[in-house]
């Protein structure tokens, strides 16, 4: 083969090019510092970067984003939790306090005054939120827990609880005492609860009567003035249907027809229900059946039941074998169209239609499936791995609920009942002691005693009354610090999870960053050290090329 001036012309310029080019790739990873500048240069460089990238970008976001966010919102519930606590024990302490027998009138007010702000601070806690967001809403991050301002929005409301909801209370019929002053005590008349009027003159202690009264306490006092539905599970439903909705197998309770009485009626609800459950008493005796009766007291919440009615949803059971539906539930329908503020918003507990806008189309629903049997908690989770979620969340009907406010109403309610009776004693024995010596001064002294001694036997039975509440108070109450108790736990077991899972996200970061760096970035010492060989073979090219080229056919003629 016959290799001529211009194939080696062409063959050096070739080499020349290939050691510049070779030359300006060392050049470009001096400047970058990383191996590659193109997808061309190494692919197999190139797809391995992609996917170390794509790993250290999603480590990243989990652990500079998501467990941050985490973490924070687990602190805000945690510290929330704590108050509650907190509040609960103190609450605890109260009931304590309030059991005892030796109690003056000073301690009792100092004990009332203690108990509402301990119940307002329990539902103030409950509103805490994390950048704008309610932490115990459930899904409904942008309410609160309870209502920040007065509001009238009509709910209908549907509670489902078991027998563990009925109780009784100690009805005392002494509030017309409470009316007597240095006015009346000798001249004027007195309604009392039956809607008897009498003169106050004739005012005895035989008057005054302890009566046991069922009841169940509803979620919400001042609630509206209608008439409430009671249903219980039917089986004759699906004897008839097999494929009955199980929120169709709740039928009202037969033969009960709900009344509504007001707290300040007159006969009042309680002493209706006393005559109701009396009458029954005799009927049963003299073999016949006793009526079943329901009264609601809108202002108290509370629905009183008759004896028959209590014996009956007491016996109430739950079969095992229908896990979808519970056999002992009473549900039980009633509106409210006035919140207070601070009242517990209905949507975050119950099955219930919020009905403000006249047109029935417009009806807002909630939580209908708890009607079928479906409680699912709203729980939030957080990507905090791949394929790894944690959740983040306590619900407020896990910590924040209607029992531990309604609870202290019947302390507060009791207490203030004994406070009330202990005035009238000490302004019936005031009259008393400051009668004029006259011709009337022995049927007046006669009467101020037979009234005092009347407000004493009435002073007793509320004592004992609220002795008994103040004393269950401390079980109830540590019954609601151990369920805060175990929320907090929860709460506790998901941060020390999240820590855990924290510190392997910042293990995998770093191995991830590692690779990373091992695949993209270049060695700069041996970079240098090649650049330095490369310029030199550049340099070294040059000049053997130079000397070729001079040589040409003139040389050797």
């Amino acid at each position: 083969m016959r290799v001529t001036t211009k194939v080696i012309q062409g063959n050096s310029i070739a080499n020349i090019n290939t050691n510049k080019v070779y030359q300006d790739k060392l050049n470009n990873q001096m400047a970058t510092e990383k191996k590659i500048v193109r997808p061309s240069d190494d692919p197999v460089v190139a797809i391995r970067a992609l996917r170390l990238r794509t790993n250290v970008s999603q480590v990243t976001q989990y652990y500079e984003k998501n467990v941050s966010d985490a973490e924070s919102w687990m602190k805000v519930t945690e510290d929330s939790l704590t108050t509650v606590s907190d509040v609960l024990t103190d609450m605890i302490e109260q009931c304590t306090k309030g059991s005892s027998e030796k109690l003056t009138s000073t301690d009792r007010n100092t004990i009332l005054d203690a108990l509402k702000a301990l119940r307002d601070e329990v539902y103030a806690t409950g509103n805490a939120d994390y950048a704008g967001r309610s932490v115990f809403t459930g899904y409904r991050t942008e309410t609160t827990v309870k209502y920040t301002e007065s509001t009238s929005q009509r709910f209908s409301i549907t509670e489902q609880i078991n027998s563990d909801a009925l109780d009784s209370i100690a009805y005392i019929n002494s509030d017309y005492l409470n009316g007597l002053n240095d006015a009346n005590y000798n001249n004027g008349t007195y309604t009392d609860s039956h809607g008897t009027t009498g003169n106050n003159a004739d005012i005895a202690e035989q008057g005054i009567e302890e009566q046991k009264i069922y009841r169940i306490r509803l979620a919400y006092n001042n609630t509206d003035d209608t008439i409430p539905v009671i249903k219980l599970y039917d089986p004759t439903v699906v004897a008839a249907d097999p494929e009955a909705k199980v929120a169709d197998q709740y039928q009202p309770m037969t033969g009960l027809t709900p009344e509504v009485v007001k707290q300040t009626d007159i006969p009042s609800p309680y002493q209706m229900m006393a005559d109701y459950d009396k009458a029954n008493e005799a009927t049963i005796e003299g073999g016949g059946v006793a009526t079943d009766h329901a009264i609601l007291i809108p202002e108290t919440g509370e629905l009183l039941i008759s004896k028959s009615v209590y014996e009956k949803m007491m016996k109430l059971t739950d079969d095992v074998t229908t896990p979808t539906k519970d056999e002992s539930q009473i549900q039980i329908t009633y509106e409210k169209s006035i919140w207070k503020k601070d009242d517990l918003r209905p949507e975050h507990y119950f099955a219930c239609t919020d009905m403000s806008d006249p047109d029935p189309a417009n009806h807002i629903n909630y939580n209908t499936d708890y009607l079928s049997g479906i409680v699912e908690k709203q729980v939030i989770e957080y990507d905090v791995g791949l394929n790894q979620a944690i959740r983040i969340n306590t619900t407020a009907d896990e910590v924040f609920t209607h029992a531990i406010g309604r609870d202290v109403d019947d302390l507060v309610n009791s207490m203030q009942a004994v406070i009330d009776m202990e005035e009238t004693i000490e302004r019936l024995k005031k009259i008393r002691d400051g009668l004029t010596q006259d011709a009337s001064y022995d049927d007046n002294y006669k009467i101020l005693t037979n009234q005092i001694d009347a407000s004493n036997k009435a002073l007793t039975f509320l004592k004992e009354k609220n002795q008994a509440l103040f004393e269950g108070g401390i079980t109830k109450m540590q019954g609601h610090l151990n369920k805060v108790n175990e929320a907090t736990t929860e709460c506790g077991t998901r941060e020390k999870k999240l820590e855990l899972i924290k510190n392997r996200l910042m293990s995998q970061k770093t191995n991830f960053e590692t690779l990373e760096s091992d695949n993209e970035n270049v060695e700069i010492t041996d970079v240098a050290l090649q650049l330095k060989g490369a310029e030199l073979t550049y340099q070294a090219a040059l000049m053997s090329t130079s000397k070729i080229l001079q040589t040409s056919l003139m040389n050797y003629l």
